[in-house]
Order: C-alpha cells, then structure tokens, then sequence
C-alpha cells in the first residue's frame, strides 16, 4: 500500500521509496527470500478475530534488527519510527491518517513495544527453518558443492580431572591406555609451554636495550613441554545452536556475493 498525504502524493512517494537508500539496500536484501512460503503460511491461520500484520512483515523487521545490531526490540521499534519509509517497505498495514506527512501514522502502525518481544518468541519455527532451507537450496544452486563438509575449530579444553593435578599421587599418571575416571572422553597430548616458536624449533629472537649499546639478539633454547589430559576439539552438548532467523540474516552476504536465481 503505497498513502498518500497532503505532503506527498503517491507517485511522490512511489520517488521517496526508490531512492531512499535504506529503503533501496533492504529492498534488495529481502527480494531474495521466498516470502511466499510466509504468505502459505499466514492463509492457513484461523481468519477469526483482528486481521493480524502479515508474518512477513514481523521477519523482515527482525532481519533488520540483526543486521542493524539492535540489541533490544525497543530500540528496533525506535529506529523504525525514525524511517517510516522503512514501515513501508517491510509491508505493516498501515493507519491511514492524510493529515500526517507521509499519509498514515507510524506510532500506531508499528506494533508496541510490549507486543514485539511476545511476538519474537513465539514464530513458528517450522516456518523459519522453511525459509531458511529455501535460502540454502538457492546458494547450493548457484555455489556448486556448498554444505557438502562442515567445519569445526574449537580449541583443546584443559580436562577438569586429577590426572593433570600434580599435588594428587596418580599411578600411572600418563598412561594413555588408561582413561581417567574424571572424564572418559579424555585425551592425552602434549602442550608447548609457550608458542613463541620459529618453524626450526627455536624461540623468536629476543631484543634487550642497553644504554649506549646496540640491541643484540639471542636465541633461547626451545621451550618445554608438559603432558595433560584434554577435551578433543569436537562439538559437545554445550555447543550453542544458532536461532534460524539468525542464520537468515547470515546468508546475507553469501547472497549479496551471487547473483541467486529466483525462489
């Protein structure tokens, strides 16, 4: 819905909305989603009561969010009250009201600020894992290959076990063919005591200032090492999940990088 004022007439608008760059770099972020999967989605709900904002509006503005690193929904709500071309642009029904400069009212177009918290807590998942998945078939398309191995670079955790306490009499302290009792998951490994190392094994040349004298450089022996029990380096149930309208909003740059075909 394109309002008109007194202000601005539409075909006016029609020029604000086209130029505005927020308005333009959002545009462009959210045409590639497949937003009529939220709209399936929205006619299947029960038509009684209030006609509720589209499903999509909501997402679009919780995109935006994220990428605008708003910590809070209240700041979110803020800045959209400070873009009304922006209310637009996300699809929220708009209150008409010609008197305004834009032609509707932004403060009671927007959901409050009470509603917004409420209503991100509670979107359907499925829904978002749908969108999500419809975004990654389009980079698997247009990125040969793309999904096909996963990553993971975690760092060795220091095992919380009495084998690695040295004031506690352990037989057969590193054996590696006994797991501790602690934590079965253990490894045994071995850690440098510092990683100040040249690709020969000798410690970076280290500069001492004297007075009247040149700086000299001298190399150190290599550095020690200790044995210790440790925690692999692969995902465990601590790992934290990332939420789907998080990951949607991190596909961005790998769609902006490519020209993705329609979905």
């Amino acid at each position: 819905m394109i309002p008109a004022s007194g202000v601005f007439d539409q075909s006016t608008m029609m020029n604000l909305l086209d130029h505005d760059p927020v308005v333009c770099d959002y545009r462009a972020f959210f045409s590639l989603f497949a937003w009529s999967l939220a709209d399936q989605w929205q006619e299947r709900r029960s038509p009684r009561g209030r006609p509720p904002q589209p499903e999509s509006a909501y997402i679009k503005a919780f995109l935006l969010r994220i990428n605008e690193g708003l910590m809070y929904t209240s700041h979110l709500r803020r800045f959209l009250l400070k873009h009304p071309l922006l209310v637009i642009e996300l699809g929220f029904d708009l209150e008409l009201d010609p008197a305004a400069p834009y032609g509707f009212n932004v403060e009671q177009t927007l959901p409050s600020e009470v509603w917004l918290p409420v209503k991100l807590r509670t979107l359907d998942h499925a829904l978002l894992q749908d969108l999500l998945a419809a975004t990654v078939a389009a980079l698997q398309e247009e990125i040969p290959g793309l999904g096909e191995t996963v990553a993971f670079d975690v760092k060795h955790i220091y095992a919380w076990v009495k084998e690695n306490n040295e004031r506690v009499y352990v037989k057969e302290r590193y054996d590696k063919t006994r797991c501790p009792a602690g934590d079965p998951n253990c490894k045994l490994g071995v850690k440098r005591s510092s990683n100040q190392e040249q690709p020969d094994g000798t410690r970076h040349a280290r500069k001492r200032n004297t007075s009247g004298a040149t700086a000299l450089a001298s190399r150190q022996p290599p550095p020690l090492s200790m044995a210790m029990w440790y925690e692999p380096n692969t995902p465990n149930r601590s790992t934290r999940r990332i939420s789907p309208i998080t990951a949607l909003c991190i596909c961005k740059p790998w769609l902006r990088s490519s020209a993705t075909p329609s979905i």
